[in-house]
């Protein structure tokens, strides 16, 4: 007869090996993909790994993070080799692009996940009626100084500048008295379009069909930025590398102002504590004709031929909740929710005396002013190309001002 404890034995043994197999062919390989966040942000990442891993046993789950400048072709390659990843944290420019090349399924969201976010943010990942994304993190910009080049230029560090105006004096004036650049203007590629914006500028007429900013105060504007880089008052690479040049700079202590988002603040802390230590935080100087400030979201989106559609809208969902949308301000201490519920937590009012405190409380007052400003039109890719080779024809002075407007609108509208 045979032993009961070991036909028992035997069968719990027969059982776990069976449920082992299971489990093994029902794991689900998935991989998201984020925009710039590695090293910095690779505990937050990794929790979220693993706190999706236990929500859903059956799926292992990959993240990858992406250089900005390097994630549109990354994307579309994967797209055409039929291996997209399952979603993928998109700034709202690449999200206009991608959706125009057909790189993106648009996503279901009933009602009550739809509530879960503002209205305005949703609305910037929405494309004729359709919901091609969901939105992440944002922050309005502000201006991180370095108080020790304030006093060597002789202005004051309790009084930093607080209009365009007024900033673009104060570069001046640093660049006079020390040699070092004050601020390097976020204008390369298609920024211009919202540094109009934000000056009360409209870029398309009231129908929307019509490209219109070569008029006298457009051209002004550009004009301003030409005369500063033809005499040096900005760096040599501004149109070449912009936003990265400019923390490079200002953490190796050669910028007086960097106008930034505040989350970026911490890179200079990782980059040069000393730096850091210098550093106060102003608001942007806002634009009282535009009273806006051009606030450009991240989100998560889900590419084109991905193998589970529902699973990884589930994801994307599960990336951008309440929660986790919390959890990742309280790691940056800088970036703001998109989520209601998230965005009513007292952490966003509390104050401390180092730049990255005072970065998140800065900010803070100046979202009711945070908008989207990207704008959606045809051929987007081509007509971007046009803006940004002829705004640098005009800073390279190879054009004027106004040469260099008059033939992006003209381009523009024989597309439009």
């Amino acid at each position: 007869m045979t032993n009961p404890a070991k036909k028992w034995a035997l069968t719990a043994a027969l059982l776990a090996a069976a449920s082992t197999s299971v489990a093994g062919a029902q794991k689900t390989s998935l991989e998201f993909w984020t925009i710039s966040l590695a090293p910095l942000f690779n505990d937050e990442m990794n929790r979220l790994v693993a706190q999706f891993q236990k929500e859903n046993p059956t799926v292992e789950l990959k993240w990858v993070d992406v250089p900005a400048a390097a994630m549109e072709q990354k994307l579309l390659a994967a797209v055409a080799a039929g291996r997209p990843p399952a979603a993928v944290n998109l700034s709202s420019d690449m999200t206009v692009k991608l959706v125009q090349q057909g790189a993106l399924e648009p996503m279901t969201l009933s009602d009550a996940q739809r509530k879960l976010y503002f209205p305005s943010p949703l609305n910037t990942f929405t494309f004729d009626g359709k919901v091609m994304g969901v939105p992440w993190y944002w922050a309005p910009k502000v201006v991180a100084y370095n108080t020790d080049i304030f006093r060597k230029a002789g202005l004051d560090p309790a009084n930093p500048p607080r209009t365009i105006q007024t900033l673009i004096a104060a570069a001046k004036q640093v660049k006079d008295k020390t040699g070092m650049y004050g601020f390097m203007p976020n204008i390369n590629g298609i920024n211009m379009l919202f540094v109009f914006q934000e000056a009360g500028l409209p870029v398309f007429d009231k129908s929307g069909g019509k490209a219109v900013f070569n008029s006298a105060e457009h051209v002004k504007l550009l004009e301003t930025y030409v005369d500063l880089y033809k005499k040096g008052y900005i760096p040599e690479d501004t149109m070449r590398r912009g936003f990265t040049a400019a923390t490079e700079l200002y953490s190796a202590g050669k910028l007086a102002m960097l106008i930034t988002g505040p989350q970026f603040i911490l890179r200079v802390a990782n980059d040069n504590k000393a730096i850091y230590d210098l550093t106060k935080v102003a608001p942007y100087p806002i634009n009282i004709a535009g009273n806006v400030i051009h606030t450009p979201l991240m989100g998560f989106t889900v590419p084109k031929g991905v193998q589970n559609k529902e699973l990884s809208q589930k994801l994307a969902l599960f990336l951008t909740n309440d929660v986790n949308q919390l959890q990742f301000s309280k790691v940056t201490k800088t970036t703001f929710p998109s989520t209601v519920k998230a965005s009513t937590d007292k952490f966003f009012k509390q104050g401390g005396a180092n730049a990255t405190d005072q970065g998140k409380l800065v900010s803070s007052t100046e979202l009711k002013k945070a908008k989207d400003l990207t704008l959606v039109y045809p051929d987007a890719s081509k007509l971007n190309k046009v803006f940004k080779d002829n705004v640098e024809a005009a800073m390279a002075g190879q054009k004027s001002a106004k040469q260099a407007l008059d033939d992006i609108v003209k381009a523009w509208n024989a597309s439009l």
